[in-house]
């Protein structure tokens, strides 16, 4: 695959994180970048919130240089504020690179707002979005969207154009409906319409959990990314392994159970050097678990670390595990 560009922003791989709630933070996305990922998203964050200066979304703000290029995912569904905290808080800031739009997510707290995926519904507000924000940002401008809203509602290949129309510079497709959140299988036929009717790049998203499910997208889609979402938890070493499969090389490789306890111990030091220990113990509870799927006992260590608050204990506990099953 030749390399990626948006804009005037070029990407090194064309293996995109795709952004997560509660998940790709700056730590994990650090981390996804060690891996060979080309561009990072952050959660997705309140353009409200941002408005009315709420101190949590600020926090969501928080990029490492080195993570770069990285796109700041916003929510919302007026034009006016949008476009205002784009200008205001966003186009000031040289750390970040693309501005993302999400017109995908299908919480039922986000949608009930008429935001996320609820947009697609509203395309004539949708484009009046891209196309305000088009006016005033200094850089790059993309959304994440579906589908559609429903199985009788896919109306992506449209939705799409009228975005592209509005001056949109990148489109990711996730194939799937609202109505299926993140059941049944994703389409790969939409986001293959998708590509054809528009002129801009578009990265296809959904079902890719190996490096041949990578492959398959793209030949399936002529996508020009992959966006990787869930499979890339607890394994985040399946973003290296799909750079390999894009470059021919099929020398993968596999982390063994020693190299996941590592992993945890890596992550959460990381985590403690960004919050305060307590907090950071308590949000490695989830990746700790999701690291540890699958492996000898889980259950159980994973019972242990749901006790604990400090790293230290975290430590220990994964210490003795190594040693009880002899790992190496």
């Amino acid at each position: 695959m030749k390399k990626l560009k948006i804009g005037n922003i070029e990407l090194n791989t064309n293996v995109v994180l795709a952004p997560m709630a509660g998940v790709t933070d700056v730590t994990y996305r650090t981390i996804c970048k060690e891996m060979g990922a080309g561009l990072m998203y952050t959660e997705m964050i309140s353009a409200k919130g941002l408005y009315y200066r709420d101190s949590k979304t600020a926090d969501l703000m928080k990029i490492n240089e080195k993570n770069r290029p990285v796109s700041i995912q916003i929510f919302g569904s007026d034009p006016d504020i949008m476009a205002y905290v784009v200008e205001k808080y966003i186009n000031n800031r040289n750390d970040i690179d693309i501005i993302d739009v999400n017109m995908g997510c299908p919480a039922p707290k986000i949608v009930k707002n008429g935001d996320g995926c609820a947009l697609m519904k509203t395309p004539e507000l949708a484009g009046k979005i891209i196309n305000k924000i088009k006016r005033v940002a200094n850089k790059p401008v993309s959304a994440k969207i579906r589908s559609g809203w429903s199985a009788d509602f896919i109306n992506a290949s449209e939705f799409s154009k009228n975005l592209e129309f509005n001056g949109l510079d990148m489109i990711a497709v996730h194939g799937r409906t609202r109505e299926q959140f993140y059941t049944g299988k994703a389409d790969y036929k939409i986001i293959n319409e998708v590509k054809k009717g528009v002129n801009i790049p578009v990265a296809g998203n959904g079902d890719i959990y190996s490096p041949e499910d990578a492959v398959k997208m793209i030949e399936e889609t002529n996508c020009d990314a992959v966006m990787i979402g869930r499979g890339i938890l607890g394994n985040p070493w399946l973003i290296m392994n799909i750079v390999k499969i894009l470059n021919n090389d099929t020398d993968f490789f596999e982390p063994s159970p020693l190299n996941k306890i590592n992993m945890i111990k890596k992550h959460a030091a990381m985590l403690v050097d960004e919050l305060d220990e307590k907090i950071a113990i308590l949000e490695m509870r989830k990746f700790a678990a999701w690291y540890m799927k699958g492996m000898k006992n889980s259950s159980e260590i994973r019972n242990s670390i749901n006790k604990i608050v400090r790293e230290e204990e975290l430590n220990q506990i994964l210490d003795e595990y190594i040693e009880i099953n002899d790992l190496k």
